[in-house]
């Protein structure tokens, strides 16, 4: 279990459950910014967090590492409740001003967001002023080739999104479609390690100061994967699977069949591990293998979130 590690006071982080990502919250005199807002269910909770946070005082500024569902799904509620600006990744403006849904993931796992609006974008090398500090934008490439990650030297403060958690790191989704990712991800966290960081908040789970630690797991966990990348497809389908059912608590086994022929990831992982033809005992497989570990429950022809889940 992480032991708590102090942050400056100009930073606070909503650790969320896995269905969204952690909100980091940067106040100085100048404006108050959100980095990263959750998934689509909860974004009514991640206003409701924000308001009770600042007050009176408006929230002037989103930012989204990247454009994963979990971590904008909450930018088209926030938008509504306070004129704030928003600044995504350069690489997936287009994406998001033509609302391009198969290029934003979105249907590729089966999940969903509110469009949202952004007023500019972020490239690597740029630097951002938030919280007192100034944040060098990291290209953070691997789990999603759009993705950065904000590093301030003066607190030695990296906000890594899912490019590094306290033990691994998000799926490598690029991998699922023939594309390169491991590569990439070994390179992020080589220049991770380059980085003089006392603190990372990750995308998910609680900040934490081990980051040696840290990177000797995901070191380990990538080199796992790269020696038969169907391990990483069997994480992704496990992944996603559990994703859906934080959202909708229960499917049966027909309908998840369905999601997984009919989500792009989904399918692209499912052909690495079996023909079209085994899907359905390979979905039961991972449902079994997930139902060992706590992750899900079975009951009959469904499969259900287990109650404690959030």
């Amino acid at each position: 279990m992480s032991l708590a590690v102090p942050l400056p006071p100009s930073i606070r982080v909503f650790e969320r459950g896995w269905l969204s990502s952690n909100n980091v919250l940067v106040v100085d005199d100048a404006r108050a910014a959100l980095v990263d807002t959750g998934y689509a269910t909860h974004a009514a909770q991640t206003v409701s967090l924000v308001r009770r946070a600042l007050g009176e005082r408006m929230l002037d500024l989103v930012v989204n590492t990247h454009l994963h569902s979990d971590h904008c799904g909450g930018n088209a509620q926030l938008q509504a409740e306070w004129p704030c600006e928003t600044l995504i990744p350069v690489l997936g403006a287009d994406a998001v001003r033509d609302w391009d849904e198969t290029r934003l993931s979105f249907l590729a796992t089966g999940q969903t967001c509110e469009p949202f609006s952004f007023t500019g974008t972020l490239a690597p090398g740029e630097v951002l002023t938030l919280g007192g500090f100034e944040w060098e934008v990291i290209g953070a490439p691997g789990h999603d080739p759009d993705s950065i990650m904000l590093y301030a030297a003066e607190p030695r403060l990296l906000i890594s999104a899912d490019a590094l958690w306290e033990n691994g790191f998000g799926v490598i989704f690029p991998e699922l479609d023939g594309e390169s990712g491991f590569a990439e991800q070994q390179a992020v966290l080589e220049a991770i390690a380059k980085l003089d960081v006392a603190t990372v908040i990750p995308g998910h789970g609680a900040p934490f100061a081990n980051v040696d630690g840290a990177l000797e797991r995901a070191y380990s966990r990538l080199a796992w994967l790269r020696t038969d990348p169907a391990r990483n497809a069997r994480n992704a389908l496990k992944v996603l699977i559990v994703f859906k059912l934080l959202e909708v608590r229960s499917m049966t086994f027909a309908t998840l069949e369905a999601m997984v022929a009919d989500a792009s990831a989904m399918r692209a992982a499912a052909r690495q591990l079996a023909p079209q033809s085994a899907w359905p005992a390979l979905v039961r497989e991972l449902a079994g293998e997930l139902a060992k570990s706590g992750a899900l429950t079975l009951n009959g022809e469904r499969v259900d979130a287990p109650a404690t889940a959030a």
